[in-house]
């Protein structure tokens, strides 16, 4: 089942029912045990009737106190049977639940972690923060509880079923009969569920992404008064959220009522039917007493197992929403992985337009050369921030290509291309975990030494130093907070660790103070000397330090050159330049 706009896939159900068997098969044994166990405390379980119906049959009969003494004894060791052997099954069922839940989770990361980043920046936040949350936890619910209690009501069930048509074949046959309506009302509601409960995560995953853009772009939202214009998005999908849970209350409210009243149907119908055949002489008494006992004891686990029925409706959604990340897009470029010749970049005709607007990119061509340093300038929504994106392979070209030494960039294994480019931007991410937790990301194998060496690289020593622990210091929520500047240099001490041949800054100093801005690049630049530096100017110093200088408009190179030369020529960027001294002068 493909995505709708924006959203990762959906797993059809062909798809869900193979990896719910592969999950089973993943922890075979421990699925058998449970089996097992629980087919033993069913079995149990269907003495208990049988032995009534005998000890009926016994005092109709005349027989002495001893005829109902034994089978009462009898019955009591079997209850006792059934019940540890019930609580062992569960204990066992449990045990198979989180152990595939933690499989399950273990999978989920790392799909997530193999997903390109234009496909989870089209997939937005949110539906993956609901996917990863509350499906996720939809379905460990049901692996822990649900699953196990499933398996012991639908084997009781069974057996107790089996046991009617073993005292007699009429009555079990007309017992049976008797849970048509029940039937018939189960297919109604399954018909009807696994759509609901889809569009009720489709419509929470809608709620999530815009609390989650909001709150991230509250700055934004307060600057350019859009308060109103987003509660308005968060009503709309909050309204929406509300119309697919009232859908699915509804289908419950018709299935639940409807089975409930039918339960009394096959005992009613035994006892009717079970008089009239002993009336005939064909059946006797304890064996229409002991039909009717199984059938009573089988509306227990029957209403179980519908219970359970419907959550798995909830959980079968769920789990096709975790599942279906298997299916996202995934960037292979089939057969040997590519590996570049060299360090050159080379971008040729390179055309490029997001899916909900005009043409970002028109026709653009550069080279940069290895150990290269070069700064792309223009005004705001000129293409810089698309052509870092082409560079650093997250999006492919609409047209063109963009090549490190000679292999299309987008085409690079991740591993691989890690180790070639790396684009930096103004988002930055502070990580649950000490201050050396967050640097060993980029670089496992790197000592205190190696850490302490980027940290200074990038400024950001002295701070480090003052905290009550140092590299061992407890950073976000729990620990020691971080502010803005701190956090993208933790940002920018990860890529000095991460080593690559070329570093792509897209305004990555642009949250720095601007001493704090220029000590850091000069830093960056002494550290990363010989390597291919590409900087996506927000300060035209960054410009003026740099090898050559291109810029972009209206999606367009439209110069490229030295500052000194391209000052002279008294184009765009002559103008910039004589914009930004003049308030730097001012200031």
């Amino acid at each position: 089942m493909t995505a709708g706009e924006g959203l990762l896939p959906v797993a059809d159900r062909a798809r869900v029912r193979r990896a719910a068997l592969r999950l089973v098969r993943g922890d075979g044994r421990a699925f058998a045990a449970a089996l097992v166990l629980n087919a033993l405390a069913a079995a149990a379980g269907l003495a208990g009737p049988w032995l009534v119906g005998r000890i009926v049959d016994d005092v109709r009969a005349g027989r002495g106190v001893a005829a109902v003494d034994r089978p009462a004894l009898f019955i009591l060791v079997c209850a006792l049977a059934q019940l540890l052997l019930a609580r062992w099954a569960r204990y066992v069922g449990h045990r198979f639940g989180e152990r595939t839940l933690a499989r399950v989770r273990e999978e989920y990361v790392e799909r997530v972690l193999a997903l390109p980043a234009s496909v989870v920046e089209r997939a937005g936040t949110g539906d993956l923060t609901a996917r990863g949350t509350a499906d996720v936890a939809t379905v460990g619910t049901t692996l822990r509880d649900v699953g196990p209690d499933l398996l012991v009501d639908t084997v009781q069930a069974v057996f107790l079923l089996a046991a009617v048509f073993a005292l007699d074949p009429l009555l079990g046959a007309f017992g049976l009969l008797g849970l048509t309506p029940i039937w018939l009302a189960l297919r109604w509601y399954l018909r009807r569920a696994r759509d609901g409960y889809l569009a009720e995560g489709a419509a929470t995953s809608e709620v999530a992404e815009v609390v989650a853009s909001t709150a991230a772009g509250a700055r934004t939202v307060e600057a350019f008064r859009l308060r109103r214009r987003r509660v308005a998005a968060s009503r709309d999908a909050l309204e929406a959220s509300r119309r697919t849970r009232f859908r699915t209350l509804f289908l419950r409210t018709v299935f639940f009522p409807a089975v409930e009243v039918t339960y009394t149907v096959p005992v009613v119908g035994v006892l009717l039917l079970g008089g009239w055949l002993h009336a005939r002489g064909e059946v006797g008494v304890g064996a229409v007493v002991a039909a009717a006992l199984y059938l009573r004891q089988f509306t227990e686990p029957l209403d179980q197992i519908l219970m359970r029925v419907e959550q798995l409706q909830s959980s079968s959604a769920s789990f096709a929403r975790v599942e279906g990340l298997a299916q996202a897009p995934r960037e292979d470029a089939g057969g040997a992985p590519a590996v570049p010749a060299d360090d050159r970049i080379d971008v040729r005709g390179v055309r490029y337009a997001y899916e909900r607007g005009g043409e970002v990119l028109r026709g653009v061509d550069l080279t940069v050369r290895p150990g290269e340093r070069l700064a792309v300038v223009g005004p705001s929504g000129a293409g810089k921030t698309t052509l870092s994106r082409l560079l650093a392979g997250i999006d492919r070209p609409g047209a063109g290509t963009v090549t490190v030494g000679g292999v299309p960039v987008a085409d690079l294994e991740p591993e691989v291309l890690r180790r070639q480019v790396v684009l930096v931007t103004q988002e930055h991410h502070v990580f649950l975990g000490t201050v050396r937790d967050n640097l060993l990301i980029a670089e496992p194998s790197a000592t205190d030494a190696d850490l302490w060496a980027a940290l200074t690289a990038v400024g950001a020593d002295d701070w480090v130093r003052a905290l009550p622990d140092g590299l061992g210091t407890l950073l976000g929520p729990s620990g020691r907070p971080t502010d803005g500047s701190q956090a993208q240099q933790l940002a920018l001490a990860r890529v000095v660790l991460a080593d690559p041949h070329t570093l792509i800054l897209d305004e990555a100093t642009a949250l720095l103070d601007p001493a704090t801005a220029r000590h850091t690049e000069r830093a960056l630049a002494a550290v990363l000397r010989g390597r291919t530096v590409i900087a996506i100017a927000h300060r035209l110093h960054t410009a003026h330090d740099a090898d050559r200088v291109a810029v972009m408009e209206d999606g367009r190179l439209t110069e490229l050159g030295t500052h000194d030369d391209l000052v002279k020529a008294g184009g765009a960027y002559a103008g910039l330049w004589r914009t930004w001294h003049g308030e730097a002068g001012a200031r």
